[in-house]
């Protein structure tokens, strides 16, 4: 996202693959500006005639076009790619963005003009012969999953393969809906797609989902290279810098516009950039080539075998016996570690069914939610949201899950994971015995979360 002097504009370019039904859509509004706006023809109002223009109109003719905007590695200074932007028609008081998107909330018609942008996106890039190698990236949120690709588009989709293509994300999309998500960023890497996750710094949950993103590209939100640095800004960057350092991923700044912000972004750890210091959103040039190395890829290791936390770690580790104290003793020391991370933390646990997620479980999970990024509760017979604030799912009777008690905690500089089986005994409940294993080995509770964060229900 960019923002800068002068008034707000919208980033709402998309792309999805043809072979996938359920798209992503626009950004929502906290995130939608971008550093100034396109000039404009005429002052946006109504159409000629008084009357309002029609987003039906917009959307079945070819009132949408794309701008993008250069971003570049900031030692060389040379372009790695293009962000596509989205403008309405001009003149009209859908030219921007912002309007435009507000109209198809209101009139239900976000999934349409979502496929419509990333139409617009895809068009302007292959009509301009992007190069591989130069980076198209396009935005993508959860608010139009569900909505099928058009007909009159698949074909554009599959063209779409020949272009370089970057899918920006941001935490909402994974806290919104998890699993189509997850399943979704699994298939743009299977094109050989990158992922970035945008405006990190903007929320703090951001950092608490880095690691189940995993993103090649982590753009930093703009008020860390503009504002004067604080404790906050040195949280992120830190958390940001640890993971660039652990995983090889690029660090991206937005909202570059002077010298002083690129020596913050430098500062700051970023090794590309994006601004109107380096351009404004254009058409894309047309010569159109980049001496400056490519971005890096973030490695993904094979994941451990397993579609439960149980099964995922005790692949890897042998597991123990033990008794119900000692593993409620375990579980009340990483829920109350989620607690003291804060808003940095991810805190994912599975009950087996709804009777052990007890009222006095209920109110800590409530708690908890309040105070980390993300928290959900599974189980058989939990709903969607099994306490105020907490994000669940019920459990089908052929899910392994359902005889496992897990708690899993994620950070940016923690990683820690409960993972048990119930053996099945049929004695006083405080003598119930568990196969368990506990670890704090990064990648294995990286797999462990994401086979639960992978059920946790989409919000209604």
């Amino acid at each position: 996202m960019q923002l800068g002097p002068g008034a707000a504009d919208k980033k709402t370019m998309r792309t999805l693959p043809p072979m996938l039904a359920r798209p992503l859509s626009a950004k929502p509004a906290r995130r939608a500006l971008d550093a100034r706006p396109a000039p404009m023809t005429a002052t946006p109002g109504p159409a000629a005639g008084g009357s309002e223009t029609s987003l039906h109109e917009v959307l079945a003719g070819d009132g949408l076009r794309a701008v993008f905007q250069p971003l570049v590695e900031l030692t060389s200074r040379e372009v790695v790619g293009y962000e596509a932007l989205v403008r309405g028609p001009a003149g009209t008081e859908l030219e921007r963005p912002d309007a435009l998107f507000a109209r198809a909330r209101a009139d239900g018609l976000l999934g349409e003009l979502d496929w419509a942008c990333r139409a617009a996106a895809v068009r302007g890039a292959l009509d301009a012969r992007l190069p591989v190698g130069l980076r198209l990236f396009v935005n993508m949120e959860p608010e139009a999953l569900g909505v099928p690709c058009p007909d009159h588009l698949r074909e554009l989709w599959t063209d779409a393969k020949d272009l370089d293509v970057v899918v920006e994300v941001t935490e909402r999309a994974l806290t919104s809906r998890p699993a189509d998500l997850l399943h979704a960023l699994e298939a743009f890497r299977e094109l050989g797609w990158a992922i970035a996750l945008d405006d990190v710094g903007a929320d703090s949950r951001s950092l608490a989902l880095l690691a189940l993103l995993r993103p090649d590209v982590v753009k930093l939100d703009l008020r860390l290279i503009q504002a004067r640095p604080d404790a906050e800004t040195a949280e992120i960057i830190t958390a940001v810098n640890a993971y660039a350092e652990r995983t090889g991923a690029s660090v991206l700044a937005e909202g570059i516009e002077n010298e002083e912000h690129l020596a913050a972004a430098l500062a700051a750890g970023a090794t590309h950039g994006q601004g109107w210091f380096f351009g404004p959103p254009a058409t894309l040039p047309a010569s159109l080539e980049s001496n400056a190395p490519a971005l890096s890829s973030v490695a993904h290791p094979a994941r451990a075998a397993g579609t439960t936390p149980f099964e995922v770690v005790s692949q890897v580790l042998p597991a123990r016996r033990g008794a119900k104290p000692l593993l409620l003793a375990m579980s009340w020391l990483l829920e109350r570690q989620a607690l003291a991370l804060g808003e940095t933390a991810v805190l994912l646990s599975a009950f087996q069914t709804a009777q052990r997620f007890t009222p006095g479980t209920r109110e800590r999970y409530s708690h908890l939610a309040d105070r980390a990024a993300f928290v959900a509760a599974l189980g058989s017979g939990l709903d969607g949201e099994p306490a105020p604030g907490v994000r669940g799912a019920t459990l089908a009777d052929d899910d392994a899950l359902k005889d496992e008690w897990s708690v899993v905690v994620l950070a940016p500089h923690f990683a820690g994971a409960l993972v048990a089986i119930d053996l099945g005994d049929h004695g006083p409940d405080d003598e119930r015995r568990f196969d368990f294993a506990l670890t704090y080995d990064r990648d294995l509770v990286i797999d462990a979360a994401s086979s639960l964060m992978g059920r946790v229900q989409p919000l209604a």
